[in-house]
Parts: structure tokens; C-alpha cells; sequence
């Protein structure tokens, strides 16, 4: 025993903090920051002027809205930290930062609400095979105990919770904490490091228990430590640490230390814990499956658009060496550039002349590179070490400038954001002529507005997107279509008889002929479909037609003023007419929603979707998620628009849901005149 973990692992670390929506993780990095002397003073998020807070919008809502680096030195380490936002809305910012820094703090609290969130987080860290740690924030005003608190917190986590501290309370207020490694007691002291004390003789049996518990923990993966337990013999301190450094970085458990961020009392032991049990980039490097040897490797967590230094590619080194200037390969073979290295904290940006293996910084004017993108030394370049998927997106509006000079520079700044959020997406509505853009929630899409408006200095206008309505046919109908117009020279004249009839739903359109005796040339029926064809763009109610056939049986033509053009208007014609007698009904596409919610809200969910106009399918429990369910059912589209605001506020914002087109269904009444309405055609 004492030898697992291989001793403490040297050299330039990258930390993701991660948590729960206002669970701390802003204040937390500001204590780090004043602990470590980067900051001259830590800054109360209420001041908006944290490290973190340095975008308009993150002030405007007093919340994250963006992953935030900050590096800083601890016991002459070099130790990155990078704030990840908590809200679900803005969680993809995390997924690229995961992948390559080294280990998770995730800040917590005891509060049972925010559970399915921390779950979220920690199935995300299960997925990717980060280590981490637990921060147990705000203990000064948690009512319960800690072990209490654990056994709450433990169903979101996959490996034990290990508790490592207990608090030191005195006349029932929390004064600090006990170590359960060391065995010592610390006073806390705000804003500065705690007075290392003796363990009060009233909290030793507290202690002893408590530190019993951990040991068994441990003993789990470690069998001379079983037995000594069992035999009832204390064993040695390094061999205690050297068990909890390698179970952290097997992921075998997850240590739990206490504090207050926002005293920044437990920040120092916490700083501690990461330098001695963190895992380094070599590990890291070994998880993402990057290249052995002495190449550069070069991982991209983020992509920022500064106001004066241009485009700005945050990176982790993974392996050798980077000086500026350096030329590096894509996965696709093309080269980059690199023109200025950047350490940064916050907004602010120190320029360095060279970056090694573990530094986590930010590379200037890598103009062809995005987020998630793999670069390295190797002549034609390596298999991208990391894959980036999105959520499905949730939420949508239809943007405009509401000056159409500003169109092609609102075009070029949505194109800058969605670098810097891979989670957005663009799209143009042909059958609406409208750009829409998709996100992860109504929060989302207004801070990408706000940036738009603020940032990019472009006013623009949102609205819902248009839901895809079409039409069809309930009965059939024959019509005759003659286009005769004489106006000297050559004439035009076409003359069609067509039989128009409805199609089982789905169908689509069918276009067939019965012409006899040359009625209509051959060289004319093609023109006749391409008639039929222009007019089912846009049928009587206004909307594109759909589940109809259409036969040309008849007609005639002149030797001389028939043409192409010809016979496509009188098929129009033709179509014109003959539609509105076959009695047009409006069809409005209805979706397939798979649900996902914390099961305690499952009855909200399920009371919602009637009110929706939906009809539930089914629901059941979550396949490998205790504590969630899976409500299926079918919606109609016009009802999903907000969907997802109601689901979050039911479920303290972590339900999502993913719909799939699942067939068209005709729509008449009230509705279906509001539908017309707003395409502008009377009912």
C-alpha cells in the first residue's frame, strides 16, 4: 500500500467547475483567484465585476452565459480553472472544456431541487470519464448534516460520494471543518486561510466515525487496507492519501470537501487537494486517445470574437511544445497559423512567447479552426481526438434586421456567434422565406440577440417561426383550362382537361396522363405536370398542396401558337379552378415528443399535454436514470413553439424533449381561421 497513485502529478493542470444554476461555482473561482493572488480581492457575484462577469449579458441576467478561463499559480503550479455555466441552456459550453482538461470540481449544495441537475452533470462526467471532485458550497446554511446531505446527493452520482471534511460547529454555527485525512481541525477565517487547530475532545467520536467511513470506502479497492481494518490497526497517512489520489483518478469515487465559498473558507484545502490528488494532461491525453511521442497536440476548448484582438482559439496542449508562428495541421490536412499565444483571466489576456504540454491557452487568428477541433505538429494531422454533438434543439425564433441594409452583416455576425456556440443553429425556411435560428432555450436565443444588438450593433426583430402548414383535397373534380391570347404574330394557346382527386395521406402528389389521338402532344404533357407542379406551391388557402393526383385526360392544340409556356398556364388555370371545388381543408403537422423529466414532476408533464392539444402515447421510467421518466405523445407543431418554457419551469429547468414529424392532420375551426389569418387569406 502506498503506492497506487504514483506520487503527485507535477506540471500545468487544467479544472472545469461545474454545478448546478447558482450553486456558487462564480464565487468559488473568485475565492480561488484571491487565494492564489491572482485577484486583489474576491468580488461578490452581486457586484457584477467577478472574473466571470465580463460580458454585458452575464451581468444583464446575473448568471453565466459562457465558459470563463482563468489561470493562476498555487505552490508554484500552474493550475487553469475554467467556470462552466450552470443553467441547461447554456451546459454545451461544457462539453469541449470536459474533454480535455483533467478534473471536475462540481459545486453543490443541499437543496433536493437542484438533484436532477447535478445528476445531468455527473451522468456528463460518467460520459466523457472525467475525475472529480465535490465542492459542498454554502455549508454555513445548510440545515441538515452533511452525512445527511450526502445520502441525498448520492443518488445523482454513479460512484460513492466520499466524505472527506465534516464541519466544526460551535453553539450550532458552522466555525470550520475537521480532515478526515489528516486528522486536524481548521478555524475558518474569512477571506484568509483557517487556524489550524486540535480536534475538539466533543467531535472526536464524530470524527472517528466519520473517518471509519471513509477508510471502508477506500478499502474497496484496496485489499492490505481491508485487512487492516479488520484486524483493527491504524494505517500509515501516505498510504490514506495515496488511496484517495488513486481512486479519484481511477474515478473509483468522488472525494467531497466542505466550505463557504463566498467567505472563501475550505478554498485552500480544496487548492491543496487538487495539487496533490489531481490527475495531470498525461492522463488526460491517454483518456482522449491522443498520440504517443513528442508531437504537439493541440485540443480547442472554446472560440471567442474579440472586439480589437480578432478571433481568439482557447486551447489545451496535450503534448510538446508551441511557439508563436507555429504551423499546425487539421484533421483534414489543411494548415493554421498561429499568430499570438494568450494566458488568460477573464477579459484579460497576457501574451506569452511559447506554451508546453499542460497549459491551457489561447492561440490568435486560427481563422479556418472551430471549437472541438484537433490540431497537432503531424504532417497532414491526426484523427480528431474529440466529437462534438449538440442537443437537439428546442427552441426557435425567425430573425430579421429591422433594416434590410443590415442583412448580410447580421448574416456575418450570426456566423461569429454560432463559432463561438456550436449549439446554435441557422437555417432558412424556404417555404416562409424566413432565417431561423435554434437554440437550447428562450434564454439562449435572447442572449444571442442581446449580442447581436450590443455587440454587433445590429437592431433586430424575432418572432415565432412559421409552422409548415399545407392543404389538400377532400372530393374530386374535372376542369377544363384554355389559355388563348392573340396579341399579333404568334398566339399562345393551350387547352387541358384535367381530373384532380384526393390522395390516402401521406402520399404525396401524382401526376399521370390518359391522353388518346394526340389531344396533347407529348412534348406538352411534360409542360402540363410543370403547370400543375407551379400551382401546388400554393394552393387556394394559401399553403403548399399536398396528397393530391392529378390526371390530364384531354384537350387540344394549335399547330402554331401552342408552347411550353402555353400549356403550363392553362394547367394553372385549369387547377385554379377545379381546386376550389374539391373542397380544400388545412393540414397542420403533428410531432412526436419523447419527454425526458425528474419523475416527481411527471404528473405536471402529463397534465400539461392536453392543454397542448396532445395525446400521451406513453410514459415510463428512464433506462439507466433512476429518478426520471420518459413521457411520450404527439403534439401538433403550433403547440411546441414554448413548449420548453413551461417544461423547465415545472421542473427546475432540466426537462428537455426531442419531436419528430409524425404525420400531417387536417385543422378546421377557430384554429385553423387563425391560421389563415395570418398567412393572410380569409377564411
Amino acid at each position: 500500500m502506498g503506492t497506487r497513485a504514483g506520487g503527485r502529478r507535477t506540471g500545468p493542470k487544467c479544472i472545469a467547475i461545474v454545478g448546478p444554476f447558482a450553486s456558487g461555482k462564480t464565487t468559488l473561482l473568485e475565492a480561488i483567484l484571491a487565494r492564489t493572488g491572482a485577484i486583489p480581492r474576491q468580488n461578490p457575484v452581486s457586484s457584477g465585476n467577478t472574473v466571470s462577469d465580463h460580458s454585458p449579458e452575464a451581468r444583464a441576467h446575473a448568471m453565466s452565459v459562457e465558459a470563463t478561463f482563468a489561470t493562476t499559480e498555487f505552490m508554484d503550479e500552474q493550475l487553469t480553472f475554467v467556470d462552466c455555466p450552470g443553467s441547461i441552456e447554456f451546459s454545451f459550453e461544457a462539453e469541449p472544456v470536459l474533454a480535455a482538461c483533467d478534473i471536475a470540481v462540481v459545486v453543490a449544495e443541499a437543496d433536493a431541487k437542484k438533484i436532477p441537475a447535478l445528476q445531468l452533470i455527473m451522468r456528463k462526467l460518467d460520459d466523457l470519464g472525467v475525475p472529480r471532485i465535490m465542492f459542498l458550497n454554502k455549508v454555513d446554511k445548510a440545515i441538515s448534516g452533511v452525512r445527511d446531505t450526502l445520502k441525498m446527493l448520492q443518488p445523482a452520482s454513479s460512484v460513492p460520494l466520499l466524505l472527506r471534511q465534516i464541519p466544526l460547529r460551535k453553539n450550532g454555527v458552522v466555525i470550520g471543518s475537521i480532515d478526515l485525512a489528516l486528522e486536524r481541525a481548521y478555524i475558518y477565517r474569512e477571506y484568509a486561510e483557517s487556524e489550524v487547530a486540535q480536534i475538539p475532545g466533543d467531535d472526536k467520536a464524530r470524527e472517528l466515525e466519520a473517518r471509519f467511513s471513509m477508510l471502508e470506502t477506500l478499502a474497496d479497492h484496496d485489499d492490505q487496507l481491508m485487512e487492516q481494518l479488520l484486524e483493527e490497526i491504524e494505517p500509515p497517512k501516505d498510504a490514506i492519501f495515496d488511496d484517495l489520489a488513486a481512486d479519484l483518478r481511477d474515478g473509483a469515487v468522488t472525494p467531497v470537501l466542505i466550505g463557504t465559498a463566498e467567505k472563501g473558507n475550505g478554498v485552500l484545502r480544496l487548492l491543496k487537494t487538487i495539487r496533490h490528488d489531481a490527475p495531470d494532461v498525461e492522463a488526460t491525453r491517454k483518456r482522449l486517445g491522443a498520440p504517443d511521442g513528442k508531437a504537439t497536440v493541440v485540443q480547442v476548448m472554446k472560440t471567442i470574437h474579440t472586439a480589437h484582438g480578432g478571433k481568439l482559439s482557447v486551447s489545451r496542449i496535450l503534448s510538446g511544445q508551441l511557439a508563436d508562428a507555429s504551423e499546425l495541421f487539421l484533421s483534414n490536412g489543411t494548415t493554421a497559423k498561429v499568430s499570438g499565444i494568450y494566458r488568460m483571466l477573464g477579459k484579460d489576456q497576457t501574451k506569452l512567447t511559447s506554451a508546453r504540454a499542460g497549459d491551457t491557452v489561447a492561440l490568435g487568428k486560427l481563422d479556418d479552426v472551430t471549437t472541438g477541433q484537433t490540431l497537432s505538429s503531424v504532417k497532414g494531422g491526426i484523427k480528431p481526438l474529440v466529437t462534438l454533438m449538440p442537443p437537439q434543439p428546442v427552441f426557435a425564433f425567425a430573425l430579421r434586421p429591422k433594416e434590410r441594409k443590415d442583412e448580410v452583416k447580421m448574416s456575418a455576425a450570426i456566423q461569429r456567434l454560432a463559432e463561438e456556440d456550436p449549439s446554435l443553429s441557422l437555417r432558412h425556411n424556404q417555404d416562409s422565406a424566413e432565417t431561423v435560428l435554434s437554440g437550447h432555450g428562450e434564454m439562449h436565443l435572447r442572449v444571442v440577440r442581446e449580442r447581436l444588438e450590443g455587440k454587433n450593433q445590429i437592431p433586430v426583430e424575432g418572432h415565432a417561426p412559421a409552422v409548415p402548414y399545407r392543404e389538400t383535397i377532400r372530393k374530386t373534380a374535372q376542369q377544363r383550362g384554355r389559355h388563348k391570347k392573340q396579341s399579333g404574330g404568334h398566339g399562345q394557346f393551350g387547352d387541358v382537361v384535367i381530373e384532380i382527386k384526393p390522395l390516402p395521406r401521406g402520399s404525396g402528389f401524382q401526376f399521370t396522363d390518359t391522353i388518346t389521338g394526340g389531344a396533347v402532344p407529348k412534348t406538352y404533357i411534360q409542360s402540363v405536370e410543370t403547370g400543375v407542379r407551379d400551382y401546388l406551391k400554393s394552393g387556394p388557402l394559401g399553403f403548399p398542396v399536398v396528397d393530391v393526383a392529378v390526371n390530364l385526360s384531354d384537350g387540344s392544340y394549335h399547330a402554331v401558337d401552342s408552347s411550353d409556356m402555353a400549356f403550363q398556364m392553362a394547367a394553372k388555370l385549369a387547377m385554379k379552378e377545379g381546386m376550389a371545388a374539391c373542397s380544400p381543408v388545412l393540414l397542420e403537422p403533428i410531432m412526436k415528443v419523447e419527454i425526458v423529466t425528474p419523475s416527481d414532476a411527471t404528473s405536471k408533464i402529463i397534465a400539461l399535454i392536453p392543454q397542448r392539444r396532445g395525446q400521451i402515447l406513453s410514459y415510463d421510467a428512464r433506462p439507466g436514470w433512476p429518478g426520471w421518466d420518459v413521457v411520450e405523445a404527439t403534439m401538433p407543431q403550433a403547440e411546441i413553439g414554448d413548449l420548453i418554457i413551461e417544461l423547465r419551469s415545472a421542473t427546475a429547468g432540466v426537462a428537455s424533449y426531442r419531436a419528430t414529424f409524425d404525420h400531417m392532420a387536417e385543422l378546421t375551426g377557430r384554429l385553423a381561421d387563425e391560421a389563415l389569418n395570418a398567412n393572410g387569406k380569409a377564411a
